[in-house]
């Protein structure tokens, strides 16, 4: 599967200039260095037309001062890019180096419409600037941590403890369950209207990534999976989910719904998945990987 949203970053990381704080606060300084806020989650794009807006420091400098968790998302061609959290800011409009034209917008909204490469940055952000957001303490003995490592760790700040944190990613199962010629959709009770999707669930301690499909299944519609096959993965910062896809065969349809899981679920024929919309269902998302697990299998990959 091709073209996932919110993969193919074309920033480099540059992990190995992560330590280097000289680097990093000149870079931080360099006028066409760019900035990447975020605002309670929301990512910063133009009001109207469909793209991101990344501020210069040149042009914005005081926003870099104003920002919290100021971390590096990496390089392109060159020029290093900022993620920053505005958070702490009760209007964030009222900075003056929030540009007039922009707005903060839920990325779920808007990230399907605006160019790809542009998407996978506000995404790498969001996630980054959600961990840091979270972990101002630490887990260990509770003590205040700080940033490190151009923002991918953070450091315990207890002399006698000094444990290091480093960004979480949850690992979850997203599958579509097949059998000859249908497929097996649902919806939870936090879907919107009509909408019908794969099934999906985080993968738990001790267990490989075939047997979470296999009980997840299970445990939601009480069908038994035999062959699991992986098709792609993709980030999914909201809020700090990577989701791992497969293709997986039913060996048996009778369903059982869990009804604290699921609101329902149906198998539809290939025919019926073309024609959703005349059964009144809404597939997923077109930046999910959800809609191209089930467009792979209506291709016949």
């Amino acid at each position: 599967m091709q073209d996932l949203w919110y993969t193919g970053a074309p920033l480099d990381r540059v992990a190995h200039r992560r330590g280097d704080d000289a680097w990093l606060a000149s870079r931080l300084a360099a006028p066409d260095s760019r900035l990447v806020p975020v605002w309670r989650s929301k990512s910063f794009v133009h009001a109207e037309e469909n793209r991101a807006l990344m501020p210069l420091v040149g042009e914005a400098s005081r926003l870099a001062e104003a920002g919290r968790h100021v971390s590096l998302l990496g390089l392109r061609q060159g020029i290093a890019y900022f993620a920053l959290d505005l958070s702490h800011l009760d209007d964030p409009y009222a900075h003056p180096g929030v540009d007039g034209e922009g707005a903060f917008e839920d990325l779920r909204e808007v990230g399907p419409n605006i160019p790809h490469d542009e998407g996978s940055i506000l995404a790498h952000a969001r996630g980054l600037m959600h961990w840091h957001g979270r972990h101002g303490f630490c887990a260990l003995c509770g003590s205040p941590s700080a940033l490190a490592q151009a923002g991918y760790q953070r450091n315990c700040t207890n002399p006698a403890c000094k444990a290091p944190h480093f960004p979480r990613t949850d690992p979850a199962v997203i599958m579509l369950v097949t059998k000859d010629d249908q497929c097996l959709l649902g919806r939870t009770h936090n879907f919107r209207p009509r909408m019908y999707s794969t099934l999906a669930g985080f993968v738990e301690p001790g267990e490989s990534l075939e047997e979470a499909v296999r009980r997840e299944v299970m445990e939601e519609v009480g069908v038994t999976i035999g062959e699991v096959r992986y098709m792609a993965s993709q980030p999914w910062p909201f809020p700090s989910s990577l989701m791992l896809g497969f293709h997986a065969r039913a060996l048996t349809t009778e369903l059982t719904i869990d009804a604290e899981e699921m609101e329902d679920a149906r198998w539809l024929s290939h025919d019926q998945v073309v024609n959703c919309a005349d059964l009144g269902i809404a597939m997923p998302r077109t930046d999910s990987i959800a809609f191209r697990l089930i467009k792979a299998w209506l291709e016949g990959a």
